[in-house]
Formats: structure tokens, sequence, C-alpha cells
């Protein structure tokens, strides 16, 4: 079938929802089916367009393995600095822009239309063109964005504010043919804001589990990183955004300066990178680097000892960290900060480690007992390479989805 994705992140962005946007395209193309992607320049977690694409006009090119994957890169406005008004501007000029892509894909009359959010910005034009060209949509929602931005205050305006954001955002959910989100948490919660429950699915990240898997002998990047023999290093590796809560790591690793046998890395960019490097200035025990290319993803993952996974209590279950998959698939243990009742900590009660969220000393104590016990570091990769195994295979997870947009595109 034809099948056109709309969305602000896509491949070859390393991280979040382009990762995961541009694999989908990727696998769908390789069963044969026509893709085409409506899309902006990669920009993320940099926030800064990179080297060889442009961030200022429409840009048509074919994408993939097999080069058989068409993809329209239109404009957007990026910030110096992020704030939350800037944030709305930046995620409204790609929707504005994006707009005579979308139209024109249409035009080539898909079998079913399906658009990646944040940002909801994008979703009064995509129901437009919906409803102009009759095409099934579907709404996969990989974070809430309007929960997020309240519950964080990213954006101001009160209680006023917020309830008449709550009230679009549900009318504009009940208007699509098909509604997912990537973990029951939120799958729940698409329900609670009105959609219909037979119109709702579970659509989980995934990982691949031949190129992320366990690596056994001695991993050469990790003396590239820095690291001794001796040391146990505690990673980090994704988007260094205000969403992801860092700043509890930086303090443990504080809490934990005297032990020499602890290295931690903190891996990625964002647009709290910089603002995190200064409150650990001094700090012996920190290293911070750059992203690493996909081709040596697994090298890192593999670097680990201990992967080390903050989530602030108040973005609980409005995101589900994607850089789980990668953590568990490694093989190696992982601590996260989550409160037990959400979707992260519900994972990690099965086969990690759970501190309470906003508590340095106590996810310090979690890595100094893991970073003790060798056997334990054992027992919690093994299981969590197992649920990896068993709950994110990309192929079956892919292979569901395929068939309900099989099924929704030819109603």
């Amino acid at each position: 079938m034809r099948l056109l994705v709309f969305g602000i992140n896509f491949a070859p962005e390393l991280t979040g929802i382009g990762k995961y946007t541009g694999e989908m395209a990727e696998w769908f193309a390789g069963r044969g089916h026509r893709v085409e992607v409506v899309t902006a320049p990669p920009y993320y977690p940099e926030w800064k367009v990179r080297s060889g694409f442009s961030g200022s006009r429409w840009v048509r090119h074919l994408w993939g393995p097999g080069a058989d994957i068409q993809v329209t890169r239109c404009p957007l406005w990026l910030p110096r600095k992020v704030t939350g008004m800037r944030r709305l501007l930046h995620l409204s000029s790609f929707a504005i822009s994006s707009i005579p892509a979308l139209v024109s894909a249409a035009m080539r009359r898909p079998a079913v239309l399906m658009l990646v959010v944040p940002t909801l910005a994008t979703v009064p034009a995509s129901l437009m063109v919906a409803w102009l060209w009759r095409i099934p949509i579907w709404l996969h929602v990989q974070d809430l964005e309007v929960d997020a931005m309240l519950s964080m205050n990213i954006v101001g305006g009160g209680h006023r504010f917020g309830r008449f954001a709550l009230a679009v955002e549900s009318w504009l959910l009940r208007r699509f043919d098909r509604v997912s989100s990537i973990s029951t948490r939120m799958v729940e919660r698409l329900v609670e804001k009105g959609v219909a429950r037979d119109r709702v699915f579970e659509f989980p990240n995934w990982v691949d589990l031949e190129s992320i898997q366990p690596l056994d002998g001695p991993n050469p990047l990790r003396s590239a990183l820095g690291l001794r023999e001796e040391d146990i290093c505690i990673l980090y590796s994704g988007n260094m955004g205000e969403k992801q809560g860092i700043e509890v790591v930086v303090e443990a690793a504080r809490l934990l300066a005297t032990r020499q046998d602890i290295r931690f890395v903190l891996c990625g960019d964002g647009a709290a990178r910089e603002r995190l490097q200064k409150t650990s200035e001094g700090l012996p025990n920190i290293a911070w680097w750059p992203l690493q290319p996909a081709d040596r993803l697994n090298a890192l993952l593999n670097a680990a000892d201990i992967h080390v996974l903050p989530q602030r209590a108040e973005a609980a279950d409005l995101v589900m960290p994607s850089k789980l998959t990668g953590m568990l698939a490694s093989g190696r243990a992982v601590v996260g900060t989550a409160d037990a009742e959400t979707g992260l900590g519900t994972v990690l009660a099965d086969c990690g480690v759970r501190v309470d969220p906003g508590d340095p000393a106590a996810l310090a104590s979690a890595i100094a007992a893991l970073a003790s016990d060798r056997e334990q570091r054992a027992v919690l990769g093994r299981r969590g390479r197992q649920y990896a195994m068993k709950h994110l295979s990309r192929d079956r997870i892919l292979a569901t989805v395929e068939e309900q947009l099989i099924t929704l595109g030819a109603r």
C-alpha cells in the first residue's frame, strides 16, 4: 500500500522520535510498501540543522538503504535559546510550512496518513487534508505534549489556559480513525481524554535485537571514553532536555565523588546540556561526550556497567523514555528514577532497580550497591535482555502495526 508519514522528527536523527519514525519507514519500505514522508530537516537533539540540510527551503530527496522512500523536508525556525513560548513558535513554523508538502503528498492518494506527534500543531492541517481526500488517518502519540507542558509549566497561562488546551486537544483526538501511543498507561490516558476504546492501539517503541545485543570480551570503546579496566561505568546516553531530569544524576555523581571506582559518562546533546555541564564543574568522576554515531551505539551501550535513566515525577506516564529499549537489550543493569505505579516503574520492578524521582541520595545509594555487586548486575542484565526479547522486538511490533494499517487502509 501507499503510506504517508507526517511528523517533525525523522532520520537521520539519532535519538528519540526521529530515530523510531525513520526505522518504521525503512521497515515498511522493506516490506514492499510505498512510503512517503513529510518532515523537517534533522535538528534534534542539538537544536541546530544538521550540516548538509537546509532549514529555510523545501527539499525533496530519496532516503533509505534502497533509496526508495520519498522524503520532503520543510522549513522551520529554530530558536537559539529554547523557552516555552519559543518552542511553540518553532513547532508552529513547521506546522505552517509543511502544509503545501502535505497537500501535494495527499494528492497522490495514500491508503493511510500516519501523523506522529509531537507536535499537535500539525493536527488541524492533517485532519483537513484527510477529510478533503478521504484518507484514513492514524495519530501516533510519542509524547502527551499538552499534559507535559502543563505539568512542567513549560508554557504559562494558568488554569484557564490549561483547561482550554486540554479541551481543544480532546476534541482533536476524537477526530482520528486510529490513535496509538507507546505504553499501556499512555493509551489509557488517551481513553480518559475521550478517544473511543475501540480506536486506541498500543504501539510501543522497539529495539533491533540483532543490532543491540550483549557483547562478550574487551570493549575498545571503554578506553576511548577514558575508562580504566577496573572502573564501573555509569552511562546516560540520549537527549539532554528539561524533561529528562538529569540534574539528579549530576547530584548523585557529586555524592559518589569519593568512590574512585565509579565513573559517570553522560553522552548526548540537548537544550539543558550547557547548564548541566556548568553544575558539574569540578567533579572528577563525570565525563561529557557527544552523541555517538549509530554504528557505535551497541559498543557504547555495552561500555556501561550500569545504565542510569532519570525521569521527573511530573513527567511520569506523559512520556515513556525511548532510550530504555536499548538499555534493556544491551544486557546491562538499569537504575531509573520513577514512581512505582508508572509505566517506567513497572518495567524497572521486573528487570531493573527503581528509586523515587528527584532523590539523588537514593539514586547514589542504588548505584553504589550495584557497583559493588557484579553478580546482581549480571542478573538484572539478563532480565532486561529477556524483557526486550519478549516485548520489544522490532519485527513483532511493526508486523502487528502493519496488520492494523492494512485493515485501516482497506476501509
